[in-house]
């Protein structure tokens, strides 16, 4: 007893000698300090769901009482048992390691505590090295001595990294789960607790097999540290965690790297957690996600169609939601918002629009004949001419001869004006092809140049961003300003809106048709498919669609009026169930009351009635940035507007 007594204060000398010599190459213990933990960005939807974290924690900082108490005694069971009692180093623990390492020939257990694990990740680089260990020794008491055990647990769970990129507990459970570290089960609890051994073989998104198989080790521990009882550990066991694989695949991560690109701008460098509210309405998101992905899916062998996007916004502009792809998980370039193609025929609203503004009517008459200018000669989707025909016939059945015979007339710089006043961002070449949608443009740019078209022809700025806060609530940014003001004449909206009704109604987009809401919109095909386009718009929503090949494969023979159009139809059916009936701006009529255009070729040329234009004070007021769409107002049934809707039929 004699001896062991000071074997063991020689022992104490010589290891508090080796932490002093260590200690001595640290800085000065009053200069250290707990880094900051690495920002998180939460970005929300419009009504506060989640879309997703991002930052280089992928999750948020969470206190230990918001936790439930069997996920750090989970934690506990499995890596500390004696995390509650140590001062920051587990002698007991050390020696049971040591024991059981040499008896096995080999390391199979570690004797580190949760505290020095803690301060191996916050101070010091992972080297397997004497001076190393000793540091962490060192910073080890150091926590102990300055923070509780609960402050020192709660930064190990916000910290530590549980695989899949996923850095704390809540960024794991919303990984592995789908849901906040807040309200995980108890075997989701034990799942993560399995992961602190070995992240990446643990992961069970990976091997779900020895992830459960870890999983039930951490439930067993758990009980045999009486932290929970037998009739817990059995539920537990009987009831496994569910693993969400489809997180990663989310269409919600497109509109997030959206917004992590745009931050910047708006807030410089972040230095704290802070919370993004978006303009995106979730279920018009998921609705927009799911037309997509199934009807690719569905048509990927068929018609050899492997990519696709959508974008829809409402009157003002705002992002209401962001399609970037079929599968976020295999590609995360963001075709809504990056990918430059050609429109094709989905331009040439802006060429109509530009010879309605030089005199031109709806019923005008131009030659569908053979035309060539400086060499190139334009084509009919049908290779076919059909003679004299009305511009509502030329744009509804989108007859490419007309189109360029329009753009010679008017000019085509003033057709690139025009597109670019409505919002086309991208570079244009002002020649006699621009007819045709030759510039490549992005799918967000051309809708937010076809919302005019729905709102009163006033000019928006694409958004999605509403307003940026901090933890406290304390707001950082907030979106303010306008449109670009009117961009569309008000009797020219209601000539161009009836024009591109009858292209849903009559012509090329006929699949788009919504059942009893007005819409207007344009197909486009680009040569050889490889693109095709249905872009549309209600009184309340615009939505762009565009299907084709990364590699710019040719499809089979998909055009815009075929899976585009459906998968718009589709989308906006969804979009617009809880928003109310509205006719088009201008549009004093309901084309469901009258006849079908007439296809060009099978009869004499209609004369259309040219339309007259809505009264001034009847025109829709200039949108706010944020505001939602409301029910048209009522009024006595005797102004201009209903004499309008009686003559022609409407209700």
């Amino acid at each position: 007893m004699y001896w062991s007594v000071v074997l063991g204060i020689w022992g104490i000398v010589i290891v508090g000698g080796i932490l002093a010599y260590y200690a001595a190459h640290l800085p000065p213990a009053s200069e250290w300090a707990v880094p900051q933990r690495p920002p998180n960005v939460r970005i929300v939807s419009a009504n506060g769901t989640l879309i997703a974290n991002r930052g280089d924690t992928g999750g948020e900082a969470v206190r230990l009482e918001q936790l439930p108490h069997y996920l750090p005694e989970a934690v506990m069971a499995i890596e500390d048992r004696r995390f509650r009692y140590h001062f920051g180093i587990d002698p007991i623990g050390l020696a049971r390691a040591a024991l059981t390492n040499y008896t096995s020939g080999r390391t199979v257990q570690g004797g580190s505590t949760l505290t020095q694990q803690l301060a191996k990740n916050l101070f010091l680089k992972p080297e397997r090295t004497m001076q190393r260990k000793m540091k962490e020794v060192v910073m080890a008491l150091w926590l102990e001595w300055n923070y509780s055990k609960d402050e020192i647990m709660e930064m190990y769970l916000n910290r530590v990294y549980l695989g899949a990129g996923a850095y704390g507990v809540d960024a794991a459970s919303r990984v592995y789960f789908g849901k906040s570290a807040r309200l995980i089960s108890l075997a989701e609890a034990a799942t993560i607790a399995g992961l602190l051994k070995a992240p990446s073989k643990y992961a069970p998104t990976r091997n779900a097999t020895l992830a459960e198989e870890r999983a039930q080790v951490v439930i067993a521990a758990m009980h045999q540290a009486g932290f929970i009882s037998a009739d817990d550990a059995k539920n537990a066991l009987i009831s496994p965690a569910h693993v969400v694989a489809g997180h990663n695949s989310s269409s919600g991560n497109y509109v997030a790297d959206y917004v992590m690109e745009l931050l910047p701008g708006f807030v410089g460098s972040i230095r704290e957690d802070i919370i993004v509210d978006t303009t995106i309405d979730w279920d018009m998101q998921q609705a927009a996600a799911t037309a997509l992905t199934s009807r690719i899916a569905e048509s990927r062998r068929e018609f050899n169609v492997t990519q696709g996007a959508v974008v829809t916004l409402n009157r003002s502009g705002a992002i209401r939601a962001l399609v970037g792809g079929v599968d976020y998980r295999r590609s995360q370039f963001n075709r809504a918002v990056y990918a430059r193609r050609q429109p094709g025929s989905a331009f040439k609203p802006f060429v109509y629009l530009a010879a309605l503004e030089r005199g031109l009517k709806p019923d005008s008459v131009r030659s569908d004949t053979r035309v060539t200018y400086k060499g190139w000669t334009p084509k009919n989707y049908t290779n076919r001419y059909y003679g004299d025909v009305t511009l509502t016939q030329a744009l509804a059945f989108s007859i490419n001869t007309v189109a360029a015979k329009l753009a010679h007339e008017v000019g085509p710089a003033n057709v690139a004006r025009t597109a670019r006043r409505l919002g086309i961002t991208s570079a244009l070449k002002s020649n006699p092809s621009i007819a045709l949608g030759t510039s490549e443009v992005t799918p967000l740019e051309i809708a937010a140049a076809y919302v005019p078209f729905s709102n009163g022809g006033y000019g928006v700025i694409p958004h999605v961003v509403r307003q940026i806060r901090n933890e406290e609530g304390e707001v950082l940014y907030r979106r303010s300003g306008d449109g670009t003001g009117r961009v569309i004449r008000g009797d020219k909206l209601s000539e161009i809106n009836t024009m591109m009704a009858q292209t849903i109604y009559s012509g090329t987009g006929k699949r788009a048709l919504l059942a009893g809401r007005p819409a207007g919109g344009k197909t486009g095909t680009t040569q050889g498919y490889k693109d095709a386009w249905f872009i549309g718009y209600t009184n309340s929503l615009t939505t762009a669609v565009w299907l084709g090949n990364d590699n710019n494969k040719p499809m089979k023979k998909v055009s815009g009026g075929t899976l585009p159009a459906e998968i718009w139809a589709w989308t906006m059916e969804k979009e617009h169930q809880s928003i109310p009936i509205a006719r088009l701006p201008g549009v004093p009529i309901n084309l469901a009351e009258t006849s079908p255009l007439v296809k060009p070729g099978t009869a004499p040329v209609p004369r259309q009635p040219t339309y007259m234009a809505v009264p001034q004070q009847l025109e829709p007021p200039r949108p706010a940035v944020q505001a939602t769409t409301a029910p048209p107002p009522q009024n006595s049934g005797s102004s201009p507007l209903d004499l309008l809707g009686r003559l022609f039929g409407g209700g």
